[in-house]
């Protein structure tokens, strides 16, 4: 009897319940079913009534069957527009076109054939590229198929840790037991191996789905044995015939003993109907056979059946198995709790062996290294040498001592980062107490212990000031109250270095000397250097002697080329050596208080920029220092104040000069960006 017969008898509401089961998909909501449901006992009776605007309306409360998809497609369209104009239309021929879509073929079949349907259509859309060669991996053909999907299935279920109640048993010869909670997933799988039947392996068996009584659905799929033979190519001739004389086919001929096959495969027995062993490897042997005796001789009493999960220690549920990796773990005997192998686990084989109806258990140790051998009271010569178990517990203490040496290296590496990091740290702390001495290309070179050559720099803008009655204040006041004074006030000029990015030469005494184009050159030196100046007179406003009198200052500036180097081994300094720095220093000494002195040469630096004020009247030639030997009539100038030329007048000194910053520095940006292009 074919599934569909045997469920005929199953009433609509359960049809549509499996329609709908195929429809919502593995995830099933009831709240969905319902709505689901509803709807589809609507779409049934739709589809069975008559559409009113056919041309023979059935008797009134009858109903006629609608056109299948093979009789839409046996519909000559032109035939009846044949007997109509050709722009005419009627409502028969609107009729029919929707009738293809809302009553097609199907809506006749049951729900089961539309699963069935629905489970060919997933393997002929999905069964494509890797997904066909994964299923093609597992067997030669349909039977070594059907066997291989017990065995994957369950390691995979394993590894993922899957706690379904699905699953795959190959209980024989053409023959599959699915389980599973829910019935549309059998159907859909009934399509399926159909599917796979014919892409996979060119042949449509004629499978027979059944269910199987007990607490858990189960469903069996009988595929016919006439397909499976057929399967064999005829190319290979039949294992009796390849047989040669000199082999025997009886088992009374086996050409081994008991002893030496014990010995060959330490980790074997094998059980009879009722579970009893008969035959045990020299393994278990060494193990249990001092308890034999008085502890009987059942298997359950000796092992705990650990995997497949679930299964009935039942001889023919074994049977049923055969396909199935085992993992078995040995109890401990009665009496002796503190047994040293309690839980050793065994992974193997179960094999049905029929001429003697019993089951052989072919397996080896599942240990991964040393320590889990000796732990459990074992050698490596329990392990035959044909057993790959022996690699995996060499490889397994290999890995072991090179993950070990793994982790040392990996601390021996973090324990060198974190030194480079200190290191670096500790460079970098020196560096930048040597950039507060040097300029920062010289400091990284000193660093790195390599030698400082002395250079010539031209268009250098220098700045020397001092403090106009110095040697008076200090007379009046203590030397804490000078320092004091001083600190405070080049506390701020250190500032105004940093904003400006001038570099800072020396302090000596009351002289403050800065200079700009040392430490990178630009044609903005000058002006940094000039607005840095008055800056600094508006910065001694600010600033009081201890007698309460504002601190004045002298300032000049001067441009020229100038030589520098390193001076010194012990507290080396960066100094400035040439003509141009004692021309500059005189022209502080011509300035006066409160003033900024400027040389005819960084005038004609800062005249190239709009927003410089000067002094109306040029200063006397006599005020220029005697040294400037290149004068021919030239004078110096006062420097009075700066204006941007984007700001109103009412802003302050500050305000202009940050806005020419920002300007200079947008400026010096773009040019860089075009010189790098």
């Amino acid at each position: 009897m074919s599934a569909r017969t045997k469920h005929n008898a199953v009433d609509e509401t359960t049809t549509s319940e499996q329609l709908l089961s195929c429809v919502v998909g593995p995830v099933f909501r009831p709240d969905i079913e319902q709505d689901l449901n509803e709807t589809v006992l609507v779409w049934q009776h739709f589809s069975a009534m008559t559409c009113p605007f056919t041309r023979h309306a059935p008797p009134t409360g009858s109903f006629q069957r609608q056109p299948s998809i093979a009789d839409a497609h046996s519909w000559n369209l032109d035939e009846e527009l044949s007997e109509i104009p050709d722009d005419a239309l009627t409502l028969s021929q609107l009729n029919a076109a929707i009738q293809l879509l809302t009553a097609p073929s199907v809506a006749d079949a049951s729900a089961y054939d539309i699963l069935v349907l629905l489970g060919e259509e997933i393997i002929h859309t999905s069964c494509v590229g890797l997904i066909e060669r994964a299923f093609k991996c597992l067997g030669s053909n349909l039977q070594e198929f059907l066997g291989s999907l017990d065995g994957v299935y369950d390691v995979l279920k394993l590894q993922e840790e899957d706690i379904t109640d699905t699953g795959f048993v190959c209980a024989g010869e053409g023959e599959l037991i699915f389980t599973s909670e829910r019935p549309v997933l059998a159907w859909l799988l009934l399509g399926c191996l159909r599917a796979l039947s014919r892409q996979l392996f060119g042949h449509e068996p004629q499978i027979e789905m059944e269910p199987i009584d007990g607490d858990v659905p189960r469903y069996r799929y009988l595929f016919k044995i006439d397909y499976l033979e057929e399967q064999v190519s005829p190319l290979v001739p039949d294992s009796k015939s390849m047989l040669r004389e000199s082999v025997s086919s009886d088992v009374h001929d086996l050409k081994m003993d008991n002893d030496f096959f014990c010995k060959a495969f330490p980790w074997h027995f094998i059980m009879d109907e009722n579970l009893n062993l008969v035959q045990v490897g020299q393994g278990f042997s060494r193990l249990f056979k001092n308890y034999m005796a008085t502890s009987g001789l059942s298997a359950c009493t000796y092992f705990r059946f650990k995997r497949p999960r679930g299964l009935s220690l039942k001889f023919r549920e074994i049977v049923r198995r055969t396909n199935t990796p085992f993992m078995i773990a040995l109890r401990a005997p009665p009496g002796r709790p503190d047994f040293f192998a309690k839980g050793l686990e065994i992974k193997g084989q179960m094999v049905f062996c029929p001429e003697s109806n019993s089951l052989l258990f072919m397996g080896s140790p599942f240990l991964d290294g040393l320590e889990g051998l000796t732990c459990n009271g074992l050698f490596i010569s329990d392990i035959p040498l044909h057993d790959a178990t022996r690699e995996v517990i060499l490889v397994g203490e290999q890995a072991r001592a090179q993950d070990g040496l793994r982790r040392r290296m990996d601390k021996l590496k973090s324990s060198i980062e974190e030194a480079n990091v200190a290191v670096t740290k500790e460079r970098k702390k020196n560096v930048n107490l040597l950039q507060l001495m040097f300029p920062e290309e010289i400091a990284e070179r000193l660093w790195l212990g390599a030698q400082i050559d002395a250079k010539t720099y031209p268009d250098v803008t220098m700045l020397f000031s001092d403090i106009v009655g110095f040697t008076s204040i200090c007379s009046r006041a203590t030397p804490f109250m000078v320092i004091n004074m001083l600190e405070s006030l080049y506390k701020h000029f250190d500032e105004l270095c940093g904003f400006f990015d001038v570099y800072k030469v020396e302090t000596i005494g009351d002289a403050y000397c800065v200079a700009s184009g040392l430490h990178r050159a630009s044609i903005y030196d000058a002006h940094k250097v000039a607005w840095m100046a008055l800056r600094m007179i508006e910065t001694c406003s600010l600033y009081n002697t201890h007698d309460g009198q504002h601190i004045q200052m002298r300032i000049g500036l001067h441009t020229g080329t100038v030589l520098a180097g390193v001076v010194g081994r012990k507290m080396p300094r960066y100094c400035l050596f040439g003509h141009n720095v004692t021309i500059a220093n005189k022209f502080e000494s011509g300035s006066e208080a409160c003033k900024v002195n400027i040389s005819p040469t960084t005038k004609d630096w800062l005249i190239k920029q709009p927003g410089y004020e000067f002094q109306l009247n040029p200063r006397d030639p006599s005020c220029m220092p005697k040294e400037f030997t290149e004068s021919r009539g030239l004078t110096c100038y006062f420097l009075e104040g700066y204006r941007h030329p984007t700001l109103s007048g009412e802003a302050t000194l500050q305000e202009h000069i940050e806005a020419a910053m920002h300007a200079t520095n947008e400026g010096a940006a773009a040019t860089a960006v075009v010189e790098v292009k």
